[in-house]
């Protein structure tokens, strides 16, 4: 089964963090919600857990280096917003400059998933961007998790 892989961010105090994710759904029409399930192994999880919200980025299918940066490499080793052009949202989540998409939110539920939780967001600002098409599963083949799954 193919679908679309997404970048998610978020920001706490100083720090900033994201990760490539897949399992990441809409939840609700009114209110506008998504869930995001993030491994508990990412570095981005304790940002996660200690932020705001979260930001929400769709790819675009031309995009597979940012979807590389983000899902190949780990916080834990790296900056990976460095050479990242991105603003901080209304949580104080980097949305970035390059994306087929954009929405951000504010965590309004978690819940415990196994090895990843999952972030209930409720939309609050978001917007196009300018690469087209949706960077996918199967685009992403060959890319090594940069933590273990």
């Amino acid at each position: 089964v193919d679908y679309p892989l997404y970048v998610v961010t978020a920001g706490a105090g100083d720090e900033v963090s994201g990760c490539l994710a897949g399992f990441v759904t809409q939840s609700s029409i009114k209110p506008a919600q998504f869930l995001i399930c993030i491994s508990k192994l990412n570095h981005m999880f304790d940002t996660a857990r200690s932020s705001r919200g979260l930001g929400l980025h769709v790819l675009g299918s031309d995009q597979r280096d940012v979807a590389s940066h983000f899902g190949e490499l780990t916080g834990d080793e790296v900056d990976k917003f460095e050479e990242i052009a991105w603003a901080p949202g209304r949580t104080g989540a980097p949305i970035l400059s390059e994306c087929a998409a954009w929405i951000e939110g504010p965590t309004v539920g978690r819940m415990d998933g196994g090895d990843h939780e999952a972030f209930l967001i409720s939309v609050q600002d978001g917007g196009a961007g300018r690469h087209e098409g949706c960077f996918t599963l199967r685009d992403a083949s060959g890319f090594k998790a940069g933590h273990p799954e």
